[in-house]
């Protein structure tokens, strides 16, 4: 059992952590991966596409719009045609087929999840993080099996999550053992409700960057996501912000992670970049540039896209005044070009943005949101309030409604919220899913799981409101069904009212 640690000063551990840290790369596991000795992210060529495209013509990003339509990766060119729209006119256009593209893929779906932060114990100093280990006013602690087994049952208890995205500080404490043991223990803990059972069926995990054997380990406990976010491609702009006598000051050893996890048999990798770090065009780029990458290299490109802002951080001078801050409207154009530009993947927005941004981002071809999200250590269990505490979060979070209140406003909006975690259990996972979402198949299985799966949550967590909302997403949902997939609705119709009585986990 691994007791539950406050760290102030950890002198101690110092030997120990100077030999971990000499260990954790790997140099052969990138350079087997590297062209001729250079790197996938091409700068000139991407500052040449960049420069090329500045004044795009209406009937050529027409052509692009439907390309993405048809479910097609763009090319380099292609999207920056698409970053330097400026026309009014346009712009709703690519708002639309982002839209579009969404809806075809994922229907009219979006997933809920909530971040559990389990360790900021963190041998790194990163200049805009507040669990940098140069920050002498955070609090550390690292979660105990007991205290996660807690938190866990407040997620899936009270609250209803049925998905997590796990994160980890990178500290010998909260290692590859760590991480799977809490893994396991996440997965076991099951929790009465008001009608059924209440569970964790999928932990996602976003970790520093590991060894292919590490990622093995991960991949036998149970993983489902991995996410490594490059933070920012520039590679100046990296080195500047991520000292170079750190493990994540190694740029390549960073950039090469999702590598290393498909050789390890890991079949879903989550990109990400902090935007605000550098300038967005370049990073909206260098993310199609891997997922391209991915592609070409293993047939599989990546299963999500994340695109945080940098928010404030306890005693982080850093993120007061920022270069490259992304306003709310060049916010909204990344994620609509990232959506056009990749458009089988899916998008997460998270509860950095305020609830109003959220609402007018979301539509622009998102999937997945957070919601009840506290990102303190311990904080579901300890802080019912849900009050933020800078000195143990990362950063301070832009919206903290309840997984209740935005079930309820997605409900009103049209949206149907999905917990099914079922394809990745039927091995819907790697290039089988990814043919799937191309085609516009996945969709279908995903409305039948996104129904049942809704009728479980309503039946055991909803409030009034919300169950009257939904309610009647449910009744036009059903009526979707029984039209557009008459061979299976009887079958459907049996799971539905099985778990209208108190069955739970059933799916297609």
């Amino acid at each position: 059992m691994v007791k539950a640690t406050m760290i102030t000063k950890d002198r101690k551990p110092v030997a120990e952590r100077g030999g971990w840290i000499r260990n954790r790369i790997k140099p052969e596991q990138i350079e087997k991966y590297l062209d001729q000795g250079r790197e996938f992210i091409d700068v000139p060529a991407i500052e040449q596409a960049l420069a090329a495209n500045a004044k795009p013509d209406p009937k050529r990003v027409r052509e692009i719009l439907a390309k993405a339509l048809a479910i097609e990766t763009l090319t380099p060119d292609e999207t920056a045609c698409l970053l330097h729209v400026q026309d009014p006119a346009l712009l709703a256009e690519m708002r639309q087929t982002a839209a579009a593209v969404k809806v075809k893929v994922y229907d009219n779906r979006i997933v809920t999840f909530a971040p559990l932060y389990l360790s900021n114990l963190c041998v790194n100093d990163c200049l805009y993080c507040g669990f940098r280990c140069s920050n002498t006013e955070e609090s550390r602690r690292i979660l105990s099996l007991d205290e996660v087994q807690r938190e866990v049952e407040v997620l899936a208890g009270q609250i209803g999550h049925k998905r997590l995205i796990l994160v980890y500080g990178e500290h010998p404490k909260s290692g590859i053992d760590y991480i799977a043991s809490t893994l396991r223990t996440i997965m076991d803990v099951k929790v009465k409700t008001r009608r059924g059972w209440g569970q964790i069926r999928r932990c996602n995990v976003n970790a520093a960057p590991m060894s292919v054997e590490e990622l093995r380990v991960l991949n036998e406990a149970g993983i489902g996501t991995f996410q490594v976010f490059q933070e920012t491609y520039h590679r100046p702009t990296y080195e500047k912000l991520h000292p170079r006598h750190t493990i994540k000051g190694n740029y390549l050893w960073r950039l090469y992670s999702m590598h290393r996890a498909m050789e390890a048999g890991v079949d879903d990798v989550g990109l990400g970049v902090l935007f605000g770090l550098y300038d967005w065009k370049f990073e909206v780029m260098s993310l199609l540039y891997h997922a391209i990458e991915l592609e070409k290299r293993f047939g599989i490109g990546p299963h999500t896209i994340s695109f945080p802002r940098l928010e404030p951080a306890h005693n982080t001078p850093f993120v007061q005044n920022l270069q490259y801050a992304v306003s709310d409207e060049d916010f909204k154009r990344l994620v609509t070009v990232i959506r056009l530009a990749v458009p089988y993947t899916g998008m997460i927005l998270t509860a950095r943005e305020n609830a109003q941004l959220r609402r007018e981002i979301l539509p622009l071809g998102c999937t997945q949101t957070d919601a009840s999200t506290r990102i303190g250590i311990g904080a579901y269990a300890d802080q019912l309030d849900g009050a933020q505490r800078g000195e143990i979060q990362q950063f301070l979070l832009g919206d903290t409604r309840s997984l209740d209140d935005v079930v309820r406003e997605l409900a009103e909006a049209g949206s149907i919220t999905s917990f099914c975690t079922a394809g990745y259990r039927c091995g819907r996972t790697g290039q089988k899913i990814m043919k799937l979402l191309r085609s516009g198949k996945e969709g279908q299985f995903c409305k039948l799981n996104a129904v049942i799966t809704f009728r479980e949550w309503l039946d055991d967590f909803a409030s009034p409101e919300t169950m009257a909302a939904g309610e009647k997403v449910l009744a036009r949902e059903i009526a979707q069904v029984k039209q557009q997939m008459p061979e299976v609705f009887e079958t459907f119709m049996s799971y539905y009212e099985k778990t209208r009585t108190g069955e739970r986990d059933l799916y297609f």
